[in-house]
Protein backbone atom coordinates (compact mmCIF):
# COMPACT_ATOMS: atom_id res chain seq x y z
CA UNK A 1 0.00 0.00 0.00
CA UNK A 2 1.22 3.47 -0.64
CA UNK A 3 1.23 6.63 1.36
CA UNK A 4 1.93 10.25 0.70
CA UNK A 5 5.59 9.54 1.20
CA UNK A 6 5.25 6.27 -0.50
CA UNK A 7 6.65 7.04 -3.84
CA UNK A 8 9.44 9.16 -2.50
CA UNK A 9 11.61 6.85 -0.53
CA UNK A 10 14.29 5.12 -2.40
CA UNK A 11 15.01 1.90 -0.59
CA UNK A 12 13.07 -1.23 0.00
CA UNK A 13 12.27 -2.56 3.43
CA UNK A 14 12.77 -5.96 4.87
CA UNK A 15 10.82 -8.85 3.44
CA UNK A 16 7.96 -10.47 5.31
CA UNK A 17 6.56 -13.98 4.98
CA UNK A 18 3.98 -14.54 2.26
CA UNK A 19 0.33 -15.28 2.92
CA UNK A 20 -1.07 -17.47 4.26
CA UNK A 21 1.96 -18.49 6.26
CA UNK A 22 3.53 -15.09 6.14
CA UNK A 23 1.97 -11.61 6.22
CA UNK A 24 2.11 -9.25 3.24
CA UNK A 25 4.17 -6.09 3.48
CA UNK A 26 2.97 -2.45 3.61
CA UNK A 27 3.06 -0.61 0.31
CA UNK A 28 3.86 2.90 1.27
CA UNK A 29 7.51 2.97 0.34
CA UNK A 30 9.65 5.72 -1.23
CA UNK A 31 10.32 5.58 -4.92
CA UNK A 32 13.63 4.19 -5.99
CA UNK A 33 15.06 0.77 -6.31
CA UNK A 34 15.10 -0.90 -2.91
CA UNK A 35 18.45 -2.18 -1.88
CA UNK A 36 18.75 -5.82 -1.15
CA UNK A 37 18.38 -6.67 2.52
CA UNK A 38 21.31 -8.09 4.48
CA UNK A 39 21.38 -11.80 5.01
CA UNK A 40 19.42 -12.94 8.04
CA UNK A 41 21.29 -14.64 10.83
CA UNK A 42 20.73 -18.37 11.18
CA UNK A 43 17.55 -19.32 13.01
CA UNK A 44 16.08 -15.80 13.27
CA UNK A 45 13.69 -15.37 16.14
CA UNK A 46 10.95 -12.93 16.88
CA UNK A 47 9.44 -12.38 20.23
CA UNK A 48 5.97 -11.44 21.20
CA UNK A 49 7.53 -9.67 24.11
CA UNK A 50 10.53 -8.11 22.45
CA UNK A 51 10.69 -7.42 18.76
CA UNK A 52 13.92 -8.46 17.21
CA UNK A 53 14.98 -6.88 13.92
CA UNK A 54 16.21 -9.30 11.33
CA UNK A 55 17.23 -8.89 7.73
CA UNK A 56 15.51 -10.99 5.11
CA UNK A 57 15.60 -11.29 1.39
CA UNK A 58 12.76 -9.32 -0.06
CA UNK A 59 9.81 -11.26 -1.24
CA UNK A 60 8.87 -10.19 -4.75
CA UNK A 61 5.25 -10.49 -3.84
CA UNK A 62 4.67 -7.70 -1.36
CA UNK A 63 6.03 -4.20 -0.88
CA UNK A 64 5.17 -1.60 1.80
CA UNK A 65 4.07 1.79 0.58
CA UNK A 66 6.74 4.42 0.93
CA UNK A 67 6.95 8.20 0.74
CA UNK A 68 7.90 9.64 -2.59
CA UNK A 69 11.32 11.26 -2.13
CA UNK A 70 11.96 14.48 -3.97
CA UNK A 71 15.28 13.25 -5.21
CA UNK A 72 14.32 9.61 -5.53
CA UNK A 73 16.85 8.54 -2.86
CA UNK A 74 17.46 4.89 -2.48
CA UNK A 75 15.61 3.44 0.44
CA UNK A 76 18.16 1.63 2.56
CA UNK A 77 16.91 -1.27 4.65
CA UNK A 78 17.23 -0.75 8.39
CA UNK A 79 20.47 -2.03 9.93
CA UNK A 80 20.31 -5.41 11.53
CA UNK A 81 21.12 -5.26 15.27
CA UNK A 82 23.75 -7.54 16.72
CA UNK A 83 21.00 -9.35 18.56
CA UNK A 84 17.30 -9.21 19.14
CA UNK A 85 18.05 -7.75 22.53
CA UNK A 86 19.78 -4.80 20.88
CA UNK A 87 16.64 -3.74 19.07
CA UNK A 88 13.97 -5.44 21.07
CA UNK A 89 12.04 -6.27 17.90
CA UNK A 90 11.04 -9.57 16.39
CA UNK A 91 12.69 -10.11 13.00
CA UNK A 92 10.42 -10.02 9.93
CA UNK A 93 9.48 -13.42 8.55
CA UNK A 94 11.89 -14.58 5.85
CA UNK A 95 9.27 -15.39 3.22
CA UNK A 96 6.79 -12.61 3.84
CA UNK A 97 6.17 -10.17 1.00
CA UNK A 98 8.57 -7.29 1.05
CA UNK A 99 7.55 -4.11 2.80
CA UNK A 100 8.62 -1.31 0.52
CA UNK A 101 9.03 2.10 2.01
CA UNK A 102 9.92 3.91 -1.15
CA UNK A 103 10.25 2.47 -4.55
CA UNK A 104 8.59 -0.88 -4.85
CA UNK A 105 10.44 -3.78 -3.44
CA UNK A 106 12.27 -5.87 -5.95
CA UNK A 107 10.02 -8.66 -5.00
CA UNK A 108 6.30 -8.89 -5.46
CA UNK A 109 5.29 -8.26 -1.89
CA UNK A 110 3.45 -5.48 -0.13
CA UNK A 111 5.38 -2.27 0.33
CA UNK A 112 5.33 0.15 3.26
CA UNK A 113 6.19 3.75 3.20
CA UNK A 114 5.49 7.22 1.94
CA UNK A 115 5.82 7.80 -1.74
CA UNK A 116 9.37 8.83 -2.64
CA UNK A 117 9.66 11.69 -5.09
CA UNK A 118 11.37 10.90 -8.34
CA UNK A 119 14.49 12.67 -9.52
CA UNK A 120 14.18 16.05 -11.17
CA UNK A 121 14.99 14.73 -14.60
CA UNK A 122 12.28 12.08 -14.69
CA UNK A 123 9.78 14.51 -13.20
CA UNK A 124 10.58 17.09 -15.87
CA UNK A 125 10.19 14.54 -18.58
CA UNK A 126 6.90 13.40 -17.12
CA UNK A 127 5.67 16.95 -16.70
CA UNK A 128 6.72 17.81 -20.22
CA UNK A 129 4.80 14.89 -21.61
CA UNK A 130 1.73 15.92 -19.68
CA UNK A 131 1.98 19.51 -20.85
CA UNK A 132 2.39 18.37 -24.43
CA UNK A 133 -0.62 16.11 -24.14
CA UNK A 134 -2.70 18.93 -22.71
CA UNK A 135 -1.55 21.25 -25.45
CA UNK A 136 -2.52 18.78 -28.15
CA UNK A 137 -5.89 18.24 -26.52
CA UNK A 138 -6.44 21.98 -26.35
CA UNK A 139 -5.61 22.37 -30.03
CA UNK A 140 -7.94 19.57 -31.02
CA UNK A 141 -10.71 20.93 -28.84
CA UNK A 142 -10.10 24.39 -30.22
CA UNK A 143 -10.34 23.11 -33.77
CA UNK A 144 -13.59 21.31 -33.11
CA UNK A 145 -15.03 24.27 -31.29
CA UNK A 146 -14.01 26.59 -34.11
CA UNK A 147 -15.65 24.36 -36.70
CA UNK A 148 -18.87 24.12 -34.73
CA UNK A 149 -18.87 27.85 -34.11
CA UNK A 150 -18.42 28.56 -37.83
CA UNK A 151 -21.25 26.19 -38.71
CA UNK A 152 -23.58 27.78 -36.18
CA UNK A 153 -22.75 31.29 -37.34
CA UNK A 154 -23.14 30.34 -40.96
CA UNK A 155 -26.54 28.78 -40.29
CA UNK A 156 -27.73 31.85 -38.47
CA UNK A 157 -26.53 34.14 -41.22
CA UNK A 158 -28.36 32.09 -43.79
CA UNK A 159 -31.59 32.40 -41.88
CA UNK A 160 -31.13 36.11 -41.41
CA UNK A 161 -31.47 35.71 -37.66
CA UNK A 162 -29.55 38.04 -35.38
CA UNK A 163 -29.90 35.69 -32.40
CA UNK A 164 -26.58 35.08 -30.59
CA UNK A 165 -24.83 31.83 -31.44
CA UNK A 166 -23.47 31.50 -27.88
CA UNK A 167 -24.69 28.38 -26.11
CA UNK A 168 -24.87 28.67 -22.30
CA UNK A 169 -23.59 25.74 -20.24
CA UNK A 170 -26.16 24.22 -17.92
CA UNK A 171 -23.55 23.40 -15.25
CA UNK A 172 -23.84 25.46 -12.08
CA UNK A 173 -22.34 24.94 -8.60
CA UNK A 174 -25.63 23.38 -7.53
CA UNK A 175 -25.40 20.86 -10.36
CA UNK A 176 -22.12 19.54 -8.90
CA UNK A 177 -23.65 18.51 -5.59
CA UNK A 178 -24.04 14.80 -5.02
CA UNK A 179 -26.15 12.77 -2.63
CA UNK A 180 -24.32 12.09 0.68
CA UNK A 181 -24.44 8.32 0.14
CA UNK A 182 -22.63 8.38 -3.21
CA UNK A 183 -18.87 8.04 -3.63
CA UNK A 184 -18.74 11.63 -4.85
CA UNK A 185 -20.69 12.78 -1.83
CA UNK A 186 -18.43 10.91 0.62
CA UNK A 187 -15.30 12.17 -1.13
CA UNK A 188 -16.49 15.78 -1.14
CA UNK A 189 -17.10 15.64 2.60
CA UNK A 190 -13.85 13.82 3.46
CA UNK A 191 -11.31 15.57 1.20
CA UNK A 192 -11.11 18.80 3.25
CA UNK A 193 -9.94 16.68 6.21
CA UNK A 194 -7.22 14.77 4.34
CA UNK A 195 -3.70 16.20 4.05
CA UNK A 196 -0.67 15.51 1.91
CA UNK A 197 2.39 15.20 4.14
CA UNK A 198 5.81 16.29 2.93
CA UNK A 199 8.64 14.89 5.05
CA UNK A 200 12.16 16.16 4.43
CA UNK A 201 14.99 14.73 6.52
CA UNK A 202 18.06 16.63 7.62
CA UNK A 203 20.12 14.56 5.21
CA UNK A 204 18.07 15.72 2.25
CA UNK A 205 16.04 12.55 1.93
CA UNK A 206 12.29 12.54 2.27
CA UNK A 207 9.04 12.02 0.50
CA UNK A 208 5.33 12.59 0.49
CA UNK A 209 2.57 10.64 2.15
CA UNK A 210 -0.97 11.12 3.43
CA UNK A 211 -2.66 11.78 6.75
CA UNK A 212 -6.02 12.92 8.05
CA UNK A 213 -7.42 15.20 10.74
CA UNK A 214 -7.83 13.23 13.96
CA UNK A 215 -9.24 15.94 16.25
CA UNK A 216 -10.05 19.64 16.40
CA UNK A 217 -6.78 20.40 18.21
CA UNK A 218 -4.85 19.80 14.99
CA UNK A 219 -3.58 16.25 15.47
CA UNK A 220 -2.95 14.37 12.22
CA UNK A 221 -2.96 10.55 12.07
CA UNK A 222 -0.65 8.83 9.58
CA UNK A 223 1.91 5.99 9.18
CA UNK A 224 5.21 6.01 11.01
CA UNK A 225 7.07 5.21 7.82
CA UNK A 226 5.64 8.35 6.19
CA UNK A 227 7.34 10.65 8.70
CA UNK A 228 10.28 8.54 9.93
CA UNK A 229 12.85 10.28 7.74
CA UNK A 230 12.00 13.71 9.19
CA UNK A 231 11.03 12.75 12.72
CA UNK A 232 14.26 13.73 14.43
CA UNK A 233 15.87 16.60 12.56
CA UNK A 234 13.81 17.17 9.45
CA UNK A 235 10.89 19.31 8.36
CA UNK A 236 7.25 18.27 8.11
CA UNK A 237 4.42 20.08 6.35
CA UNK A 238 0.78 19.17 5.80
CA UNK A 239 -1.11 20.53 2.80
CA UNK A 240 -4.93 20.53 2.74
CA UNK A 241 -7.05 20.02 -0.35
CA UNK A 242 -7.57 23.80 -0.60
CA UNK A 243 -3.83 24.24 -1.06
CA UNK A 244 -3.12 25.73 2.37
CA UNK A 245 0.07 24.40 3.94
CA UNK A 246 0.99 24.16 7.62
CA UNK A 247 4.17 23.20 9.45
CA UNK A 248 3.83 20.14 11.65
CA UNK A 249 5.77 18.28 14.32
CA UNK A 250 5.82 14.69 15.55
CA UNK A 251 3.87 14.06 18.74
CA UNK A 252 4.72 10.37 18.90
CA UNK A 253 5.59 7.37 16.75
CA UNK A 254 4.95 3.64 17.12
CA UNK A 255 7.32 1.77 14.83
CA UNK A 256 5.87 -1.64 15.61
CA UNK A 257 2.34 -0.56 14.80
CA UNK A 258 3.50 1.75 11.96
CA UNK A 259 1.37 4.57 13.35
CA UNK A 260 2.39 8.19 13.97
CA UNK A 261 0.64 11.30 15.24
CA UNK A 262 1.59 14.80 14.06
CA UNK A 263 0.38 18.17 15.32
CA UNK A 264 -0.06 21.25 13.16
CA UNK A 265 1.99 24.07 14.70
CA UNK A 266 -0.60 26.73 13.91
CA UNK A 267 -3.79 24.80 13.17
CA UNK A 268 -6.57 26.67 11.37
CA UNK A 269 -9.95 27.25 12.96
CA UNK A 270 -12.83 24.95 12.15
CA UNK A 271 -10.91 21.70 11.59
CA UNK A 272 -13.27 18.80 10.92
CA UNK A 273 -11.96 15.43 12.14
CA UNK A 274 -12.92 12.44 10.02
CA UNK A 275 -15.40 10.20 11.87
CA UNK A 276 -13.91 6.89 13.05
CA UNK A 277 -15.81 3.70 12.31
CA UNK A 278 -15.59 0.26 13.94
CA UNK A 279 -13.18 -1.97 12.04
CA UNK A 280 -14.34 -5.01 14.01
CA UNK A 281 -17.72 -4.75 12.30
CA UNK A 282 -16.33 -4.60 8.77
CA UNK A 283 -17.36 -7.51 6.54
CA UNK A 284 -15.77 -8.94 3.42
CA UNK A 285 -17.54 -7.39 0.45
CA UNK A 286 -18.18 -4.01 2.12
CA UNK A 287 -17.48 -1.03 -0.14
CA UNK A 288 -14.34 1.01 0.50
CA UNK A 289 -13.07 4.43 -0.52
CA UNK A 290 -9.35 5.28 -0.32
CA UNK A 291 -8.03 8.84 -0.35
CA UNK A 292 -4.38 9.79 -0.70
CA UNK A 293 -1.56 11.07 -2.88
CA UNK A 294 -0.43 8.11 -5.00
CA UNK A 295 2.88 8.96 -6.66
CA UNK A 296 2.46 12.51 -5.37
CA UNK A 297 -0.97 13.05 -6.97
CA UNK A 298 -2.75 14.63 -4.01
CA UNK A 299 -6.49 14.30 -3.34
CA UNK A 300 -6.84 11.10 -5.35
CA UNK A 301 -9.96 9.03 -4.63
CA UNK A 302 -10.27 5.32 -5.48
CA UNK A 303 -12.89 2.72 -4.64
CA UNK A 304 -13.14 -1.01 -4.03
CA UNK A 305 -14.29 -3.51 -1.44
CA UNK A 306 -12.95 -5.26 1.64
CA UNK A 307 -11.49 -8.38 0.05
CA UNK A 308 -10.26 -10.04 3.27
CA UNK A 309 -9.86 -9.46 7.00
CA UNK A 310 -7.21 -10.36 9.57
CA UNK A 311 -4.53 -10.61 6.91
CA UNK A 312 -1.10 -10.91 8.59
CA UNK A 313 1.31 -8.24 7.34
CA UNK A 314 4.90 -7.80 8.50
CA UNK A 315 7.46 -5.29 7.30
CA UNK A 316 10.39 -3.09 8.10
CA UNK A 317 9.35 0.48 8.85
CA UNK A 318 11.87 2.12 6.58
CA UNK A 319 13.57 4.18 9.28
CA UNK A 320 16.07 2.19 11.17
CA UNK A 321 15.74 -1.34 12.45
CA UNK A 322 12.25 -2.16 13.64
CA UNK A 323 9.59 -4.29 12.07
CA UNK A 324 5.88 -3.59 11.87
CA UNK A 325 3.17 -6.19 12.32
CA UNK A 326 -0.56 -5.97 11.80
CA UNK A 327 -3.65 -8.05 11.27
CA UNK A 328 -4.76 -6.01 8.28
CA UNK A 329 -7.87 -5.21 6.34
CA UNK A 330 -7.28 -6.19 2.71
CA UNK A 331 -8.88 -4.09 -0.03
CA UNK A 332 -8.82 -4.03 -3.82
CA UNK A 333 -9.22 -0.24 -3.90
CA UNK A 334 -6.30 1.12 -5.92
CA UNK A 335 -3.54 2.02 -3.45
CA UNK A 336 -0.06 3.08 -4.52
CA UNK A 337 3.08 4.66 -3.06
CA UNK A 338 1.94 7.97 -1.58
CA UNK A 339 -1.36 6.58 -0.28
CA UNK A 340 0.31 5.48 2.96
CA UNK A 341 -1.18 7.07 6.04
CA UNK A 342 -4.36 8.02 4.22
CA UNK A 343 -7.85 6.96 5.28
CA UNK A 344 -9.68 3.88 4.07
CA UNK A 345 -13.34 4.85 4.36
CA UNK A 346 -16.56 2.86 4.54
CA UNK A 347 -19.41 3.59 2.15
CA UNK A 348 -20.80 5.89 4.85
CA UNK A 349 -17.63 7.97 5.06
CA UNK A 350 -16.24 6.65 8.38
CA UNK A 351 -12.55 5.74 8.67
CA UNK A 352 -12.15 1.98 8.99
CA UNK A 353 -8.41 1.75 8.36
CA UNK A 354 -5.13 3.51 7.56
CA UNK A 355 -3.75 2.55 4.15
CA UNK A 356 -0.26 1.18 4.70
CA UNK A 357 0.90 -1.52 2.28
CA UNK A 358 0.37 -3.10 -1.10
CA UNK A 359 1.07 -6.45 -2.69
CA UNK A 360 3.24 -5.83 -5.69
CA UNK A 361 4.79 -7.76 -8.54
CA UNK A 362 7.96 -5.76 -7.93
CA UNK A 363 9.82 -2.93 -9.60
CA UNK A 364 13.11 -2.37 -11.37
CA UNK A 365 15.48 0.54 -11.78
CA UNK A 366 14.08 3.79 -10.41
CA UNK A 367 10.45 2.91 -10.97
CA UNK A 368 8.00 2.43 -8.11
CA UNK A 369 5.86 -0.67 -7.95
CA UNK A 370 2.16 0.00 -8.40
CA UNK A 371 -1.18 -1.46 -7.40
CA UNK A 372 -2.31 -4.89 -8.53
CA UNK A 373 -5.47 -4.77 -6.46
CA UNK A 374 -4.09 -6.03 -3.14
CA UNK A 375 -3.82 -3.29 -0.55
CA UNK A 376 -3.60 -3.49 3.23
CA UNK A 377 -4.80 -1.12 5.93
CA UNK A 378 -4.25 -0.96 9.69
CA UNK A 379 -7.67 -1.49 11.33
CA UNK A 380 -8.81 1.84 12.77
CA UNK A 381 -9.70 0.34 16.15
CA UNK A 382 -6.03 -0.51 16.66
CA UNK A 383 -4.83 2.79 15.19
CA UNK A 384 -7.16 4.73 17.49
CA UNK A 385 -5.78 3.02 20.61
CA UNK A 386 -2.22 3.72 19.51
CA UNK A 387 -3.02 7.36 18.67
CA UNK A 388 -4.51 7.91 22.13
CA UNK A 389 -1.36 6.47 23.73
CA UNK A 390 0.91 8.67 21.63
CA UNK A 391 -1.06 11.86 22.31
CA UNK A 392 -1.15 11.12 26.03
CA UNK A 393 2.41 9.90 26.66
CA UNK A 394 4.35 10.26 23.41
CA UNK A 395 5.27 6.57 23.38
CA UNK A 396 3.50 3.34 22.38
CA UNK A 397 2.61 0.44 24.64
CA UNK A 398 2.73 -3.11 23.28
CA UNK A 399 0.96 -6.17 24.68
CA UNK A 400 3.26 -9.21 24.96
CA UNK A 401 3.17 -12.86 26.00
CA UNK A 402 6.79 -12.98 27.17
CA UNK A 403 8.07 -15.59 24.74
CA UNK A 404 10.38 -15.59 21.73
CA UNK A 405 8.95 -17.24 18.62
CA UNK A 406 10.65 -18.13 15.35
CA UNK A 407 9.90 -16.32 12.12
CA UNK A 408 9.89 -19.47 10.01
CA UNK A 409 6.87 -19.65 7.74
CA UNK A 410 6.43 -23.38 7.25
CA UNK A 411 6.13 -24.51 10.84
CA UNK A 412 2.36 -24.87 11.04
CA UNK A 413 2.24 -22.28 13.81
CA UNK A 414 4.36 -19.97 15.96
CA UNK A 415 7.18 -22.05 17.43
CA UNK A 416 8.63 -20.90 20.76
CA UNK A 417 12.39 -20.72 20.19
CA UNK A 418 15.04 -22.64 22.09
CA UNK A 419 16.73 -19.35 23.00
CA UNK A 420 15.74 -15.72 23.19
CA UNK A 421 17.70 -12.64 22.17
CA UNK A 422 21.39 -12.74 22.99
CA UNK A 423 21.19 -16.26 24.35
CA UNK A 424 18.57 -15.43 26.97
CA UNK A 425 15.74 -17.78 27.83
CA UNK A 426 13.03 -17.98 25.17
CA UNK A 427 10.28 -17.85 27.79
CA UNK A 428 10.67 -14.86 30.11
CA UNK A 429 10.85 -15.88 33.73
CA UNK A 430 7.62 -15.04 35.57
CA UNK A 431 6.20 -13.63 32.31
CA UNK A 432 2.71 -14.33 30.95
CA UNK A 433 3.79 -17.39 28.92
CA UNK A 434 5.82 -18.84 31.79
CA UNK A 435 2.93 -18.44 34.23
CA UNK A 436 0.69 -20.23 31.73
CA UNK A 437 3.11 -23.17 31.54
CA UNK A 438 4.39 -22.62 27.98
CA UNK A 439 7.86 -23.92 27.13
CA UNK A 440 10.50 -23.73 24.41
CA UNK A 441 9.48 -25.94 21.49
CA UNK A 442 5.74 -25.48 21.98
CA UNK A 443 3.93 -24.66 18.73
CA UNK A 444 1.14 -22.08 19.13
CA UNK A 445 -1.56 -22.86 16.55
CA UNK A 446 -4.45 -20.62 17.59
CA UNK A 447 -4.90 -17.24 19.24
CA UNK A 448 -8.46 -17.20 20.57
CA UNK A 449 -10.39 -18.33 17.46
CA UNK A 450 -7.79 -17.20 14.92
CA UNK A 451 -5.55 -19.83 13.30
CA UNK A 452 -1.86 -19.01 13.75
CA UNK A 453 0.43 -20.19 10.95
CA UNK A 454 3.63 -18.27 11.78
CA UNK A 455 5.38 -16.04 14.29
CA UNK A 456 4.41 -12.78 12.52
CA UNK A 457 0.76 -13.86 12.48
CA UNK A 458 0.87 -14.41 16.24
CA UNK A 459 2.48 -11.02 16.89
CA UNK A 460 -0.05 -9.26 14.66
CA UNK A 461 -2.90 -10.85 16.59
CA UNK A 462 -1.38 -10.04 19.98
CA UNK A 463 -1.02 -6.40 18.99
CA UNK A 464 -4.72 -6.06 18.26
CA UNK A 465 -5.26 -6.35 22.03
CA UNK A 466 -4.33 -4.38 25.14
CA UNK A 467 -2.04 -5.27 28.06
CA UNK A 468 -4.10 -7.03 30.70
CA UNK A 469 -6.43 -8.72 28.20
CA UNK A 470 -7.01 -12.43 28.78
CA UNK A 471 -6.58 -14.55 25.67
CA UNK A 472 -6.72 -18.28 24.92
CA UNK A 473 -3.75 -19.94 23.22
CA UNK A 474 -3.92 -23.38 21.62
CA UNK A 475 -0.56 -25.13 21.30
CA UNK A 476 0.99 -28.48 20.46
CA UNK A 477 3.61 -30.26 22.54
CA UNK A 478 4.84 -33.74 21.80
CA UNK A 479 1.93 -34.43 19.45
CA UNK A 480 -0.65 -33.40 22.06
CA UNK A 481 -2.88 -30.31 21.65
CA UNK A 482 -3.68 -28.18 24.70
CA UNK A 483 -5.23 -24.80 25.46
CA UNK A 484 -4.25 -22.28 28.09
CA UNK A 485 -5.40 -18.83 29.18
CA UNK A 486 -2.79 -16.07 29.12
CA UNK A 487 -3.01 -12.57 30.57
CA UNK A 488 -1.05 -10.27 28.26
CA UNK A 489 1.84 -8.29 29.71
CA UNK A 490 3.18 -4.98 28.38
CA UNK A 491 6.24 -3.32 26.96
CA UNK A 492 6.58 0.45 26.71
CA UNK A 493 8.35 2.20 23.88
CA UNK A 494 10.04 0.96 20.72
CA UNK A 495 13.53 0.45 22.09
Amino acid sequence: MSTENEGNEGTAAEAAPSVPSAPPVPADAPQGSPESAPAAPPHPDATATQQQPAAHAQDPATTPMAPVPASAPQYAPPPVPQSAADAGWPPPPPAVPAYAHGHGAQGGGPVWGPQPQTSDAPRKRGAGGLVAAVAVAALVAGGVGGALGFWAADSNNDSGSSVSTTVAASGTPQDLKRDPGTVAGVAAKALPSVVTIDAQGGDGEGGTGTGFVYDKEGHILTNNHVVASAADSGQLTATFSNGKKYDAEVVGRAQGYDVAVLKLKNPPQGLTPLPLGNSDQVAVGDSTIAIGAPFGLSNTVTTGIISAKNRPVASGDGSGGSNSYMSALQTDASINPGNSGGPLLSAGGAVIGINSAIQSTGSTGQSQAGSIGLGFAIPVNQAKNVAQQLIKTGQPVYPVIGATVTMDEKTGGAVISDQGAGGTEAVTKDGPAARAGLRAGDVITKFNDTVVDSGPTLIGEIWTHQPGDKVTLTYKRGGKTSTVEVTLGERKGDS
